[in-house]
């Protein structure tokens, strides 16, 4: 409660471009050079107004990024479980593609400031955990994905272990492209779920 008394006094169009000035700084010279000073600076604000609304940087960083981000997981409902993961799978593969300098300004500084993982973790890790798990749940109900089937409680890991994975081993972003194959390849086949290309076609007539 606290939280939103402290955010409804900022417009969605000022938040935005205090979001904006976030994380073009970070872009700009990496997280340990991002500072409140600097986005304050840059959004003609005081620092203290920062400070009342999001209490610290990495909070500032986390809100940052989840309010400009696209497409958001829980909004994510097609009907099926494949729809689904396909879905995310283009939704985050576009997104990691088209912001590299982000990508690996967070990657590396998480690794380095516990606080921000921390951040990073509770604000916008777990709550993407459960949106996925969230998804196979609903396929469990409709009865897609037999509810003993041991994949169901890896399917976030593999989706966000590929993320890292491929950037560590190739030096490549997974891209959408890359993100559905492995979607079809990988994930559905655990389920239980045919993947698209060996759906058998529907009968004539």
């Amino acid at each position: 409660m606290a939280s939103t008394q402290r955010r409804s006094k900022i417009t969605p169009e000022r938040e935005r471009e205090f979001y904006t000035a976030a994380l073009d700084l970070l872009r700009e010279g990496g997280y340990e050079a991002l500072t409140m000073e600097g986005i304050a600076a840059r959004t003609r604000c005081g620092k203290s107004t920062l400070y009342r609304q999001w209490g610290t940087k990495p909070q500032l960083v986390c809100a940052a990024l989840r309010g400009m981000r696209g497409v958001r997981l829980g909004e994510i409902d097609t009907g099926t479980l494949a729809g689904d993961l396909r879905a995310v799978a283009r939704a985050t593969g576009t997104k990691a593609h088209a912001d590299t300098a982000l990508t690996q300004a967070l990657a590396h500084a998480a690794q380095q400031n516990p606080d921000l993982l921390a951040a990073l973790r509770e604000n916008l890790v777990e709550p993407a955990v459960a949106e996925i798990d969230a998804m196979v749940r609903r396929a469990v109900e409709r009865g897609e994905v037999a509810q003993d089937n041991p994949a169901v409680e890896f399917v976030a890991v593999q989706l966000f272990g590929v993320l890292r994975a491929r950037l560590l081993l190739r030096g490549v972003h997974a891209d959408e492209e890359y993100l559905v194959r492995f979607v079809e390849a990988s994930v559905l086949p655990a389920l239980g779920i045919a993947p698209a290309s060996r759906t058998a076609p529907a009968p004539a007539g």
